[in-house]
């Protein structure tokens, strides 16, 4: 019984060693059995290696491009509006005083009041800095010497198309807002006004005239 069993267990065995044989052919020969098997799915051999990669990994053409930065040229002097008979044309209102944060508070208030009454601001700006020394003369002796040095910062909100008949009505509000400490102008735009926005060179100017 035993051997009958046997015989049946080696026939059994051979019959199943008997499909897998190819697959451990394929197996010695270095081959996928996976791959290979039967000849129906694709062979393991890479062919993209020898094939461009069409773009593939590439970004640039995704960055935007930067549009090249333009040199500034000379700032050239705009045409100054003169005005009418029933509208002034360009007007500066100058805020000068030595505190810099009071200044700047109260340069923001006119704005934004222009704003609130339809006036149109061109453009509201900071002057040059300056300074100012204060020299102090001894009881005894007869030289000064340094007492302080005041910093005069200066703010200016340029305005045009005021009526002339509200004029006065907005004056009156900026004068009586007025704080303590801080002065008030108010002028007609000119080409001085526009050049003493920058600061002079004076090395600069003496190196163009002998050019010139």
């Amino acid at each position: 019984m035993n051997g009958a069993l046997g015989k049946v267990l080696c026939l059994k065995n051979g019959i199943i060693l008997k499909p897998l044989f190819p697959h451990l052919r394929f197996k010695t020969s270095g081959e996928n059995p996976i791959c290979s098997a039967g000849g129906i799915l694709l062979s393991t051999h890479r062919h993209y290696k020898t094939k461009p990669t069409h773009g593939i990994g590439r970004y640039k053409h995704l960055i935007k491009m930067e549009e090249p930065k333009k040199k500034r040229g000379k700032v050239e002097v705009r045409p100054i509006n003169l005005g009418t008979d029933y509208e002034y044309g360009v007007l500066n209102i100058y805020l000068t005083a030595y505190d810099m944060a009071l200044t700047e508070s109260y340069a923001r208030y006119v704005h934004n009041l222009c704003n609130h009454l339809s006036i149109k601001v061109e453009e509201s700006y900071a002057m040059p800095t300056k300074t100012m020394e204060v020299l102090r003369l001894p009881e005894q002796g007869n030289k000064m010497f340094l007492d302080s040095v005041l910093t005069i910062h200066e703010r200016v909100v340029q305005i045009s198309g005021l009526s002339a008949t509200f004029a006065e009505i907005f004056l009156e509000i900026i004068q009586s807002n007025l704080p303590e400490g801080v002065k008030l102008l108010v002028k007609e735009h000119t080409e001085e006004d526009f050049k003493g926005r920058f600061k002079a060179r004076p090395e600069l100017e003496e190196l163009l005239a002998k050019l010139n």
